[in-house]
């Protein structure tokens, strides 16, 4: 809630003038068109004055948030947002007075502000108070709150709770970005799926990406398909071939092979070790080459590639040799161009330094559980539609004929099933979406939204918003939203460093950096075995550090609120509480684990390190607490 916000009366309906006609063949006066604009512009200005008099306002509903067994949810927040923009119906848990008036929503995303900075008692308060109600914070001149802009400006913070299990937390941004599609929206895509399946029949090449996908996917384009990407000195395309149409239905189909590589770390960059391909209808491996690097190897991470010295040793062909034979099978003679199948296969290709225009990707053709923007592991898939375990080789690597029959395997079970088979939460669309078909603020596409984070939000959580800007630090997050939100309607930002200082990044939001950082190098982790591991332990900051970096995140909002124009909705939510201890239990954990997994006995492992029942309860424990977080509303 924001403070000092009150409503004002609104004032008496007008009588109705009477209508001018629009047809210039009925009006005897010349100056008719005139009028009729100049009343266009005064009732513009009488609805513009009317929404100044109504002023919106948040209103917590405690005797509805009693009666909830959790905190509000991160999808309760996603939910008013979409409410206030889009079209959603109003939540119960907070009122909204006079929503229409509203003219923008600037959502922030700010990991790291705890309970204690604003002078609160940690949550839960007491076991006789409610958990869940939202609880009143100290004015700046009656606490010695570290974040006085939080504290002059709302009145109140109301808890929020997290998705996860027991044992997990899961991605805030995933909660809040993705959401369930209307009942008519719903019945549209079931009848498209039914539609699509009907006219499908069993062939592979259904499932060829579009141009777009690939371009979404940072996939290399070949040069005869769209002018978007230009080869670096050493990179070949598959050549054009008149038959590689899918709508030409050509005499022959197109042959269907898997690919997989592995890599190795030279003087320069990452280069290819190994490639593996497979026929898709034989299951035969028709091409498997260990690959001699242009440059002495330094690092022949062996841990995901499976190289060792030794192997490598044997290899005597080289790059443009592989190239040469991947193209006489892609591009047969007098034949249509045959189809590359892989998991997240762009990163395959980029290791190849090939551009073929005929790509399925098993990370795209299969759904995350918890839907887009995220890409299903390759093990995790196996193991979940295949029924079996890849990928278990620990530190011995991966094996590519593994993965390039697990992606055989993927592939043929879409291709029985048909595509609504290994998709999950199909129901689930991106909020841009649902944004973009709101028809309450001027029609369907009325919406301009954008989203204002570090990394590369373009890859994630921005795909589908209107504007998206990557940014390296708060302070540039602060100046492109200065810059972005007066022309849009609704706005998404993160500040992430108080959550910096205090290191409170969990183990997701290490494999989202990641995945960023890569992103702009032209490389996606193929599996989770690419993420970070959690921290073993956690130092806390110096009070200097930590008291900058509040004064600093203080400054920032002050500076942003000032800039936004009257009758701008402000939602700020911390997503969670202090993860640390939570990423150490789990570092533990996944080490213990690890060694079991790996064939050590636990009597071969130090006491200290083991995983025993008292911290499954405590890792619970710290999982709850973690999950806690707080929103704050007001409005401009």
């Amino acid at each position: 809630m924001k403070r000092s916000q009150d409503l004002v009366a609104s004032s008496p309906t007008q009588p109705k003038k009477p209508k001018v006609s629009l047809d210039p063949q009925t009006d005897d006066e010349p100056g008719q068109w005139t009028r009729v604009e100049k009343r266009k512009a005064k009732k513009a200005r009488k609805v513009e004055a009317k929404h100044d008099a109504l002023l919106p306002r948040f209103l917590y509903v405690n005797g509805e948030i009693v009666k909830r067994k959790s905190a509000i949810h991160i999808d309760d927040v996603r939910d008013l947002v979409l409410h206030i923009i889009a079209d959603a119906p109003p939540p119960n848990w907070v009122k909204v007075e006079n929503a229409r008036s509203i003219q923008r929503v600037v959502t922030l995303l700010i990991p790291g502000i705890l309970p204690s900075f604003l002078c609160l008692p940690p949550l839960p308060t007491s076991a006789t108070a409610n958990p869940n109600v939202p609880l009143a914070i100290p004015l700046p001149s009656e606490s010695n709150t570290s974040i006085p802009f939080i504290a002059s400006t709302f009145s109140h913070a109301c808890p929020t709770r997290a998705p996860g299990d027991q044992t997990r937390m899961y991605s805030v941004l995933g909660a809040f970005f993705q959401g369930p599609v209307t009942g008519e929206e719903k019945r549209r895509r079931i009848e498209a799926r039914l539609a699509s399946e009907r006219a499908a029949g069993k062939d592979p090449s259904l499932y060829v990406l579009t141009l777009q996908e690939m371009i979404e996917n940072d996939y290399p384009i070949p040069s005869y398909m769209a002018d978007v990407f230009e080869k670096p000195p050493g990179w070949v395309e598959t050549p054009r071939s008149e038959n590689d149409s899918i709508l030409s239905m050509p005499a022959k189909r197109p042959r269907v092979y898997a690919v997989d590589c592995e890599m190795c770390m030279t003087e320069d960059s990452k280069e290819l070790a190994r490639v593996c391909v497979i026929d898709y209808e034989s299951g035969i491996v028709i091409y498997d080459k260990f690959v001699k690097p242009p440059k002495p190897v330094t690092d022949y991470l062996t841990r995901w590639s499976g190289i060792t010295e030794a192997l490598l040793a044997t290899a005597t062909i080289t790059l443009s040799d592989v190239q040469a034979h991947l193209l006489s099978i892609l591009a047969p003679p007098g034949g249509p161009t045959s189809i590359l199948v892989g998991h997240s296969l762009e990163s395959d290709l980029k290791a190849l330094r090939l551009c073929h225009p005929l790509c399925i990707d098993t990370a795209l053709i299969y759904h995350h559980p918890r839907g887009r923007p995220l890409k299903p592991g390759l093990a995790w898939l196996t193991k979940k539609w295949c029924h079996r375990e890849i990928q278990t080789r620990g530190e011995g690597g991966h094996d590519p004929e593994e993965d390039a029959r697990a992606c055989v395997d993927l592939l043929r079970l879409k291709v029985q099933n048909g595509a609504g088979f290994g998709e999950f939460k199909t129901d689930y669309e991106s909020i841009f979406d649902r944004m973009s078909r709101a028809s309450g603020r001027g029609g369907p596409g009325s919406v301009k939204s954008a989203v204002v984070d570090l990394g590369n939000p373009t890859a994630m959580h921005g795909a589908k918003a209107n504007t998206s800007f990557g940014c390296a630090t708060d302070e540039e997050v602060l100046e492109r939203l200065i810059q972005t939100v007066p022309t849009h309607e609704f706005t998404f930002g993160r500040f992430m460093g108080l959550a910096d200082v205090l290191g409170c990044k969990t183990p997701r939001l290490l494999m989202s950096r990641l995945t960023d950082r890569l992103a702009t190098k032209g490389v996606t982790p193929k599996s989770t075995t690419d993420a970070p591991a959690p921290p073993k332990s956690y130092v806390e900051p110096t009070p200097e550090a930590l008291l900058a970096a509040q004064t600093k995140l203080s400054t920032n909002l002050a500076t942003l609120y000032a800039s936004l124009l009257p009758r701008t909705a402000v939602v700020i939510f911390t997503g969670h509480s202090d993860p640390r201890r939570m990423s150490v239990l789990n570092a533990r954990k996944i080490a213990f684990e690890s060694a079991i997994k790996s064939g050590r006995k636990a009597e071969d492992i130090d006491r200290s390190e083991w995983w025993t029942a008292a911290d499954g309860r405590e890792l619970e424990e710290e999982v709850e607490r973690a999950k806690r977080g707080l929103l704050f509303l007001g409005i401009k």
